[in-house]
C-alpha cells in the first residue's frame, strides 16, 4: 500500500468511529423510542447501516494491521517501473500517452490514472525502464507501449 493509501483509509476508520458510528447509534435510540421495533422502517434501517459501517470498521483494521506501506519517495529513482512509481507511456500504435500510478489493490482508481499493481498493465510493467516497449495483453489483443518516464511522486 502506498502512503496516501495508508492515509486515506486510516482517515476513512476515524470518521466511521468518530463520526458515523455515533450517528447511527442515535438513530438506533430514537427510532427504538417510536414504539414497535418488529414493524419499525427506520429502526431496521438504522441497524442494518450499524451493521454495515461495523463491518466497514473491521475490514479497514484488518488491511491496515496487515499491510505493507511503502515510500516510493524513499527509494531511489533508477527509471525501474516499482509498486508506487508513476509511469508515462505512450501508445507505440497511435502515440496516444497515458499515465498511470501503481498502487495496491485497494487505491485502484482507473478514472484517476491509478491502476492495481495486479492489474495486467501493472503486471507487465513491473520491472521495465525507461525506454522499454512493453507488450501488455487486453481482450480485444495486445497493445504495445513504450515506457516514456518513470516518476517517484
Amino acid at each position: 500500500m502506498t502512503v496516501q493509501g495508508e492515509k486515506a483509509l486510516r482517515d476513512e476508520l476515524e470518521d466511521l468511529k468518530k463520526n458515523a458510528r455515533p450517528k447511527v447509534i442515535a438513530d438506533i435510540a430514537e427510532a427504538r423510542e417510536h414504539g414497535d421495533l418488529k414493524e419499525n422502517a427506520e429502526y431496521h434501517a438504522a441497524r442494518e447501516q450499524q451493521g454495515f459501517i461495523e463491518g466497514r470498521i473491521q475490514d479497514i483494521e484488518a488491511k491496515l494491521s496487515l499491510c505493507q506501506v511503502v515510500d516510493v519517495l524513499a527509494i531511489p529513482k533508477t527509471g525501474k517501473v516499482i509498486f508506487g512509481t508513476t509511469v508515462r507511456l505512450i501508445d507505440v500504435d497511435t502515440d496516444e500517452e497515458k499515465e498511470y500510478k501503481i498502487v495496491g489493490e485497494d487505491e485502484a482508481d482507473i478514472p484517476n490514472g491509478k491502476i492495481s499493481v495486479g492489474s495486467p498493465i501493472a503486471r507487465a510493467l513491473i520491472g521495465k525502464e525507461e525506454g522499454d516497449v512493453v507488450a501488455v495483453k487486453i481482450p480485444s489483443g495486445i497493445i504495445e507501449y513504450e515506457i516514456d518516464e518513470v516518476q517517484h511522486i
